[in-house]
């Protein structure tokens, strides 16, 4: 396969494809209430409607990785998403904020053993295994790693695995929403407060930057001798915590959740009447806000340290509020659609289930499949544009694979630290005239059924005598 084959641009091609077979996901086993006055899907808040949804989100997010590695960018294979990939986490934010709510009104003493399954045992024991499995594979491939890094890396301090930041992002949200709702009470004010802490998160990943640009002179990170002489492995990028945008970005879609859930009768009987007029004008106001989001990036962005302007965090701060009303708007449209028109088939529904721990393994895919074997030599993708298919392939499949190992794995740790108490044991003393009498045991709780019943028996001769 060729970049050009007879004319035609052959990764515009393929490019497309990719696309096409992506939004063919969007059809298969779909629910369709479109064309049906006055018709909805009650179930698109459903569990199942959100794994479903989570499904697409997490294959989108690998694909998303895939398009980063330089050589796809240089082609444009799989445009489509480069800059996806805030959408798709922001869909995860919001079905975890949606779902803390919606079981905090539904269950019983939600918050009671809250820290440990919610929080320890749904994201602190996965981010763990992950950080060991890591750890055991940099070993295995002697990736080079200072001894100070292995300790911090292994307590979790700095990023063993660097697409592994959302489950902390995750838990500090867990956190708050459980301090808020377990001291503060009142709705409005706890909605204040984990707003005020999502958007304290934009801003220090503004203040924090890409870079320890703290570390050394200014713009130390431009300077090629520097990274020669005096660079050392924490200063690179994505090693502490909040190096990057992405950490806290798709956060606020977390917030659109929790007032989905709290507001959802008035939500969805505000959009039940004239559907299909607030969907359209919901529908441009996100395409409003898209444009402001693009405009922030191009004027401003993210990235503007590597134009020699130091840390730049104004900059990014600016960014960081021109991209935060579409991130909370984006996820309230997907649900508003998903109202007349949700999908569920097998490809979503199996990403769904395995969603966290394919996401967690991605790097790791990412990182063996840079190196292909083939007939007659060691290929890094990059260097032989032929590999491209074969590497998305090949990083799809294996993402899924470690990310089955990993959610085994998972599990069982889960299940050895949270272990439910065994049954009590049933004392199974018996009288010896019914062992003789039936020819087997009775319970303890039998036999006093039987008492009681010979008693009333008893009763009953001594009424008639």
């Amino acid at each position: 396969m060729a970049g050009v084959m007879g004319g035609i641009d052959g990764w515009f091609i393929a490019d497309k494809i990719v696309a096409y077979l992506f939004i063919v996901l969007f059809i298969w086993g779909a629910s369709n209430k479109f064309g049906r006055r006055d018709e909805f899907n009650e179930d698109f808040t459903s569990l199942a409607a959100m794994k479903s949804l989570q499904g697409f989100a997490a294959l989108g997010v690998i694909l998303h990785h895939i398009s980063q590695e330089y050589f796809f960018q240089e082609e444009g294979v799989l445009s489509l998403f480069v800059n996806a990939g805030a959408y798709f986490v922001a869909l995860f934010f919001f079905c975890s904020g949606y779902g803390l709510l919606k079981s905090y009104d539904t269950k019983k003493d939600y918050l009671k053993g809250f820290i440990g399954k919610r929080v320890v045992k749904a994201l602190v024991i996965p981010f763990y295994v992950n950080v060991i499995l890591y750890g055991i594979m940099m070993f295995l491939v002697k990736w080079p790693v200072e001894p100070l890094q292995w300790v911090t890396n292994f307590l979790g301090i700095t990023m063993m695995n660097r697409f592994a930041w959302f489950p902390i992002i995750l838990v500090l949200l867990y956190l708050v929403f459980y301090l808020c709702f377990r001291f503060i009470k009142n709705r409005p004010a706890c909605f204040i407060v984990i707003g005020l802490f999502i958007i304290s998160l934009g801003i220090i990943t503004s203040v924090v930057g890409h870079v320890a640009w703290w570390a050394g002179p200014d713009n130390w990170w431009m300077d090629d001798n520097f990274w020669e002489t005096d660079f050392k492995w924490w200063m690179d990028e994505q090693i502490f915590w909040f190096n990057g945008e992405w950490w806290s970005n798709s956060a606020p879609a977390f917030m659109t959740g929790l007032l989905f859930a709290n507001y959802e009768k008035q939500i969805v009987a505000f959009f039940k009447k004239k559907y299909v007029l607030k969907l359209h004008i919901l529908a441009v106001i996100t395409l409003a806000l898209g444009l402001l989001n693009n405009y922030g990036q191009s004027a401003f962005g993210y990235w503007t340290e590597w134009e020699g302007k130091g840390p730049a965090i104004g900059d990014k701060i600016v960014t960081y509020f021109m991209q935060i009303p579409l991130l909370f708007v984006f996820p309230l449209l997907v649900f508003v659609l998903m109202m007349k028109y949700h999908v569920s088939n097998p490809v979503t529904r199996f990403f769904g289930k395995y969603s966290l721990h394919t996401y967690l393994m991605n790097l790791a895919a990412i990182t063996f499949c840079r190196f292909l074997e083939v007939p007659d030599a060691l290929v890094m993708v990059g260097d032989v544009k032929n590999n491209l298919f074969l590497f998305a392939i090949a990083v799809i499949i294996l993402s899924v694979l470690l990310g089955m190992l990993e959610y085994k794995i998972t599990t069982a740790v889960q299940n050895l630290i949270f272990r439910k108490p065994a049954p009590a044991v049933v004392d199974t003393y018996v009288r010896p005239s019914l062992l003789e009498e039936n020819g087997e045991h009775a319970t303890k709780t039998g036999l006093a059924a039987e008492l009681k019943a010979e008693e009333k028996a008893a009763e009953k001769a001594e009424a008639k005598a």
